[in-house]
C-alpha cells in the first residue's frame, strides 16, 4: 500500500504522509478512513535540524530498546489505485522538540493490538492516539551523515551516528 493518502475530492494537493492527531478523528479530511486503522512498524525515521550550517543537520530516532516502532496509522486497503495509508502525529515532547516539533504517535504493542481491533471502540481509538503515544524517554536520536538527503545512497551507514 502506498504511502501517503487524500480522498477522492482533494485533487488540488498531493496526498499527504501524515495526519494531525489533534484533527485525524473529526476533520472531513480524513473522515472516510478514520475507521481504518493499521500499524505501520518502522527501525526509526530521520528529521533535519537546521543547525546554522550550509545544509540542514539530519537525525535519525529510533527506540532506545532496539525494537522497531509501531506508529498508529489509517488508510484506505480496498485493493484499488486509489488505497494508501498515513501515520498518525503529535506534537514532540521533551528534548525531542530540538529535534522536529511533531512525532508519530508510537505505541506500546498491548495498545497497537487493540489499535487495530476493528471491535475496538472509535471513540477509544481517538483517545489512545491522543493519550497513549510512547513517551520521548522511549527514544534516542543522534546525528548522522547528509548522504542520507541522496536517495542514491543506500546501506547501513546512513544510521551510523557521527560526531
Amino acid at each position: 500500500v502506498r504511502w501517503g493518502w487524500r480522498p477522492h475530492w482533494a485533487t488540488d494537493r498531493a496526498p499527504p504522509i501524515n495526519a494531525r492527531v489533534e484533527k485525524v478523528a473529526h476533520g472531513p479530511f480524513f473522515r472516510a478512513i478514520w475507521p481504518h486503522r493499521a500499524i505501520t512498524p518502522v527501525d526509526g525515521w530521520y528529521e533535519w535540524v537546521d543547525e546554522g550550517g550550509p545544509k540542514k543537520q539530519p537525525y535519525y530516532i529510533r527506540r532506545r530498546d532496539g525494537q522497531p516502532a509501531l506508529c498508529a496509522s489509517i488508510g484506505q486497503f480496498t485493493g484499488s489505485e486509489h488505497d494508501g495509508f498515513v501515520i498518525i502525529t503529535a506534537d514532540a515532547q521533551g528534548g525531542m522538540v530540538d529535534v522536529h516539533v511533531r512525532r508519530p504517535v508510537v505505541l506500546a504493542p498491548g495498545s497497537a493490538r487493540a489499535w487495530i481491533d476493528p471491535a475496538y471502540p472509535l471513540e477509544y481509538a481517538e483517545q489512545m492516539a491522543l493519550n497513549m503515544g510512547e513517551p520521548a524517554e522511549e527514544f534516542e536520536w543522534f546525528r548522522v551523515s547528509t548522504a542520507v538527503g541522496n536517495v542514491r545512497n543506500q546501506g547501513a551507514d546512513l544510521i551510523k551516528p557521527i560526531q
